[in-house]
């Protein structure tokens, strides 16, 4: 079960070799230098073996500042093809005679591998840092197309030179690639080992990758390269290199392929077919490599095809596989087969559209966890360390199943801070938590935008600043990865960056602030845009008119290198806040810096000034005007209320310091008088407030009638506020006209008997009932009850019943006064 030797003849090689663009000069000897700040390298198919998609080392980029205006399109690497895999990363790579960069790495149908530096296209970087392509025309090598691509029609390729994501070895500085090449009428694929700091070949000539599985029944099955696809990305595990196959699309003599080759010498060490028998079983992954456990123990999804394992057969259509590394091969050491299988690969519902990812340990019965899907969106909750074969009557023997619970699967999930995320096609991404080795239903989050086909990524700070990240269509969307709303996406309007034509399962990569996306033409660089940052003048004070006291200077920099910009305009605006600029529209200098001064306008307040540039992040300063100086006392609330004498008025008087212009003046210490009335205030002085107001409450004397209380402040014009103080109630009755009159009976008595009422202050009561009586001596009263007037005075006529003297009292309140009276 041995692959044949390779059969790849060292003057292709020597050709091969020789017609390498290469864009610098680069020497043999040249290695890595990788510098210890921490930062992010991604060398697999979704960040690990285990297939994760999780990058929980981003600390630029945030839900914060992933927006359309902070983030967006940096700069664009044209390339000679379809970029299919996932781009890969290295920080700090020494780069012969061209110094320390961060790497970008992409490969292209075209058969060709390039690397950028990653955070500019500018300068001596406009160039790739090295270029290689696997074909020699003249030598009769091209990449497999036309009549030795079969069915076009399904891949919509025209051609198909490396579509698998290669894998690196950053101990070793070895990128381990694919290529998939037609020479002279035969195709091939080739396993290459690739210095990352030069693009030449490493410890050995390229192997042609042949070889051959002997069935049970002994049918010999042999990989054929031009019936084959190498879409899955390439797993590096334990010093081995394993690369799996499926089919062109159209299932013409298809088989499902895994080769192992030793990393070093790139000499076979074991090779698997998923279904020897009757063939089929392509493995897909929709681009995810084979995913690997802390064991070691590899797992593979397998496409439609027959199933006979469970009869002592080999062939794992519909299935997922765990295989075993033993001396020189491959081996199935546990597999899960859907109930359902025979339907699944009968309807072409293929498992092996979605690749399988190995969970962290779980607390729980089962601690080590796979979760698969495919194209009927079920999940499958697998035990690692039993994962159940296979159950005619229904799938009760796994862990966990949830069926069609995310859309038709051609991605493969990620996870994240103990949250599965999957991105279904036309289906919204969804976020499932993971509870004592459990997924919780429903999720615990669901995107308003769907997936496209493509495999989500997470970029986190550890367990915060989650961002989950997604192609759908010819968009790149950002989400927030707790709530799953969108914070960005490159078709939003007012971004300036829709994504070119994307191969089929096409892959973001999130690496230090970056993300890539590789399209047909080029590779797509995005991240935080140049910043417009404050350098002087932010938090400052001055009165209203005033300028400020120092100038407003900001610098337009690159987040990530910090490179500054001369010759930029930065605009400063207040929003229409009044004040004045000295130059609202600024060139950077030399230094990148653009000053200009503030004056403020008339109103006091805290504002912000926001300095921008086009396609830049804007930067804001908060600034604040104070009032001027107190120029007047204003009325404010509680004028003009009324309360009896000695009592408080019903609500506190209140005045506002305003300046010249209107504006309240705050700690201003204003002095409150009611003349020499002699009433009393709750506090006196009073300190305006932030509003610039001043309260208190005044208690008044015993003295009835309109006053003024006086609010004055110094150097100040002083405020009247006018009130009123009302009598207490009737205390005394004083008999004011009409006693001791004489007059002849059966006639009133020729003058009123008039009174006055006050209260115990001597103030005149009005509208008070006085009652007038003569004891019962049967006289007459023009008003038994009369009412007393705003002097607190009432009177009545009286005439007596008969001759004689009488006594007349006139009663209010608790007081009364006596009138004698004779008739004759």
């Amino acid at each position: 079960m041995s692959p044949h030797k390779s059969c790849f003849l060292s003057p292709f090689r020597i050709t091969i070799r020789a017609i390498r663009f290469v864009t610098i000069f680069v020497t043999i000897a040249a290695g890595l230098l990788f510098r210890a700040h921490g930062q992010v390298n991604v060398v697999t198919y979704h960040n690990d073996v285990a297939r994760t998609g999780s990058n929980a080392n981003e600390t630029l980029l945030t839900p914060a500042n992933v927006n359309r205006t902070s983030f967006g399109l940096r700069f664009t690497q044209p390339v000679d093809g379809y970029i299919v895999g996932q781009p890969l990363y290295l920080s700090n790579v020494t780069i012969p005679n061209a110094g320390v960069h961060n790497v970008v790495y992409v490969a292209t149908l075209n058969d060709s591998v390039y690397a950028f530096d990653a955070d500019s296209n500018t300068g001596s970087n406009a160039a790739p840092l090295w270029h290689v392509n696997f074909t020699n025309p003249s030598a009769g090598i091209t990449t497999a197309s036309g009549e030795f691509l079969p069915c076009q029609a399904v891949t919509l390729y025209n051609q198909s030179g490396i579509v698998s994501t290669p894998v690196m070895d950053p101990s070793t500085g070895t990128m381990y690639v694919v290529a998939k090449t037609n020479e002279n009428g035969t195709v091939v694929h080739r396993l290459y080992a690739l210095d990352v700091t030069t693009g030449e070949e490493k410890f050995s000539p390229p192997v042609a990758m042949e070889g051959s599985f002997t069935a049970n029944d002994g049918t010999v099955r042999t990989l054929q390269s031009l019936h084959a696809m190498n879409r899955p990305a390439l797993l590096l595990e334990n010093g081995i290199v394993y690369i799996a196959f499926g089919s062109n699309g159209c299932n013409d003599q298809a088989y499902g392929w895994v080769l192992a080759y030793d990393a070093t010498a790139l000499t076979p060490a074991g090779i698997f077919n998923a279904a020897p028998a009757k063939g089929l079983a392509s493995i897909w992954h929709s681009g995810s490599g084979p995913a690997a456990d802390s064991a070691g123990n590899i797992y593979i999804s397998t496409a439609e095809a027959d199933f006979s394992a469970n009869l002592s057969g080999q062939d794992f259509g519909s299935s997922i596989l765990k295989l075993v590394q033993e001396p020189g091969t491959l081996v199935v050491d546990d597999y899960f087969t859907p109930y359902n299988t025979a339907y699944i690969s009968e309807e072409d519902l293929d498992l092996s559209a979605s690749g399988p990812v190995v969970l962290p340990d779980q607390p729980g019965p089962n601690p080590h966890l796979l979760v698969a899907s495919g194209k009927q969106g079920t999940i499958y909750l697998l035990d690692r360390d039993n994962m159940g074969h296979f159950n005619p009557v229904s799938d009760t023997q796994i862990v966990q199943e949830l069926p069609f619970a995310v859309g038709a699967m051609f991605s493969t999930p990620a996870y994240w801070n103990n949250t599965v995320y999957f991105a279904g096609n036309a289906h919204p991404v969804e976020a499932y938590a993971l509870n004592n080795g459990l997924l919780l239903t429903p999720p615990v989050a669901k995107s308003v935008t769907s997936g496209g086909g493509h495999s989500p990524t997470i970029s986190a700070n550890g367990n915060s600043d989650g961002l989950v990240w997604v192609i759908n269509g010819s968009a790149l969307f950002a989400m927030d990865a707790l709530s799953l709303k969108t914070l960005y996406a490159t078709n939003q309007a007012g971004t300036r960056d829709v994504l070119p034509a994307l191969a089929h399962f096409a892959t973001q990569t999130v690496a230090n602030g970056e993300v890539f996306v590789g399209t047909q033409t080029k590779l797509m660089a995005y991240g935080l845009l140049p910043r417009v940052a404050v350098l002087l003048g932010n938090n400052q004070t001055a009165t209203v008119t005033a300028e400020l006291p120092l100038p407003l200077q900001v610098e337009i920099a690159d987040p990530y290198t910090g490179q500054t910009f001369p010759g930029v305009s930065v605009t400063f605006s207040d929003g229409g806040k009044g004040g004045t600029f000295g130059n609202t529209s600024v060139v950077t200098d030399a230094t990148g810096t653009a000053t200009t001064t503030y004056t403020f306008g008339k109103v006091a307040r805290s504002l912000t000034i926001t300095a921008s540039s086009t396609g830049m992040s804007g930067a804001t300063f908060a600034e604040t005007a104070t009032p001027a100086k107190p120029e007047w006392v204003l009325p404010g609330s509680g004028v003009g209320q009324t309360a009896q004498v000695t009592t408080s008025l019903p609500a506190p008087v209140m005045v506002r310091v305003a300046d010249l212009y209107g504006n309240d003046v705050p700690g201003q210490s204003v002095t409150f008088s009611d003349g020499s009335l002699g009433g009393s205030f709750s506090a006196n002085p009073v300190t305006t407030n932030n509003s610039g107001n001043a309260s208190t409450i005044y208690t008044t004397s015993t003295k009835a009638g309109s006053f003024n209380l006086i609010a004055t402040l110094a150097g100040c014009v002083p405020r009247k506020l006018s009130e009123t103080a009302t009598a207490g109630p009737a205390a005394i009755v004083n008999v004011i006209a009409g006693n001791n009159q004489t007059g002849p009976v059966g006639a009133a008595l020729p003058q009123e008997l008039m009174v006055q009422v006050t209260d115990q202050y001597g103030n005149p009561v009005p509208n008070v009932s006085i009652s007038f009586s003569d004891g019962g001596s049967g006289g007459t009263f023009s008003a038994p009850v009369a009412s007393t007037d705003n002097n607190g005075e009432a009177g009545s006529l009286y005439t007596p019943p008969a001759a004689g003297t009488f006594y007349i009292v006139a009663s209010a309140g608790t007081g009364s006064a006596t009138f004698t009276e004779t008739a004759q």
